[in-house]
């Protein structure tokens, strides 16, 4: 029997819709178990606060317990292995950082590629690090900084919490882009790198915002400037590096990712509900008490984002000859 063209274009889009509709309605009821998001770090630090933030909101939003697991080990790939192997299906979450784009570099022989087997989600915050000298420097802008330490190459100590930590890095960033060279001596954590900071037994450090702001306040260290493009509402008295450094600027930053071949329906309802959170206002306040900015946006912004901070600590690692320990 010859069907009327119309009546089979019509069963024809009906029929190759129909693989499409358990997909949907598998989004349309995710989650329907506990979603687990790994932490790549140790509990009580930036990854970890800006985690359980947002695990509670989609806990609270999507009426399933967000349960946030801290996997710390390897500099952050320990965690983020687990995920890439992990079944890719919308149960299994990835706290994403800056340490993802700086580790594709640092480490040589990673079982996984970031970009590859991570899909990306959502952007949920950028915090900038804030350079941070001991009072007894004699140095009071980053002008003067600069030019003291192009006459004494060497003779000032950069302290970071590690080789490759994200205050290393901006470090390193600022060494290359303002010529200059500074002793870098690396701790195991920032807390012993604060205590020699404030000893005076190093000068300078790279430091999130968050970890030394209550120093700054208390004139314990002296802030030279903030390592984001604008001036941070923490610290409004404190200049950036770039309006000494022209197109200097070095931020952690936080999002959600997922194993690749995650349906997209999934990650979508995921990335809307990120979102929701970062335009509420007393969100955004709680990502603040941290030292963080919103970073919203598509998963394809958070994935160009992660190419193009993966491209420039690569550039930056390979200038200044890093080697994992």
């Amino acid at each position: 029997m010859k069907l009327p063209r119309r009546k089979f274009l019509h069963l024809a889009a009906g029929a190759a819709a129909l693989p499409a509709l358990p997909r949907l309605a598998r989004a349309q009821a995710y989650p329907t178990r506990p979603v687990r998001l790994v932490v790549p770090a140790p509990a009580g630090g930036g990854n970890d606060i800006v985690a359980r933030l947002m695990g509670q909101w989609l806990s609270e939003r999507l009426g399933q317990t967000f349960i946030i697991e801290n996997r710390p080990g390897g500099g952050g790939d320990i965690g983020t292995e687990a995920v890439v192997r992990a079944a890719a299906d919308g149960y299994t979450l990835l706290l994403v950082s800056a340490n993802n784009a700086i580790n594709a570099t640092l480490y040589q022989r990673l079982s996984f590629n970031f970009i590859r087997d991570i899909a990306p989600v959502a952007g949920i915050a950028r915090a900038p690090e804030v350079m941070v000298a001991n009072p007894s420097v004699p140095l009071r802008t980053v002008p003067e900084f600069i030019a003291y330490a192009k006459v004494n190459p060497g003779k000032l100590n950069m302290a970071s919490g590690g080789i490759g930590s994200p205050g290393h890095l901006a470090g390193e960033l600022f060494k290359m882009m303002a010529g200059v060279n500074m002793q870098h001596v690396p701790y195991r954590g920032t807390a012993p790198a604060f205590n020699d900071l404030l000893g005076g037994q190093v000068q300078v450090m790279f430091s999130a915002t968050v970890s030394s702001i209550e120093y700054i306040r208390a004139g314990r260290l002296r802030a030279l400037a903030v390592t984001a493009t604008t001036r941070s509402d923490e610290l409004p008295d404190v200049p950036s590096v770039g309006e000494f450094v022209t197109g200097y600027e070095a931020s952690n930053w936080y999002g959600v990712g997922v194993p690749a071949g995650t349906p997209a329906e999934i990650i979508g309802k995921l990335n809307k509900e990120v979102n929701s959170a970062l335009a509420y206002s007393k969100f955004k306040a709680r990502l603040g008490d941290v030292g963080g900015t919103a970073l919203s946006g598509s998963p394809a912004e958070f994935g160009k984002l992660i190419s193009e901070e993966t491209e420039k600590w690569a550039e930056v690692i390979k200038f200044a000859g890093i080697k994992a320990e």
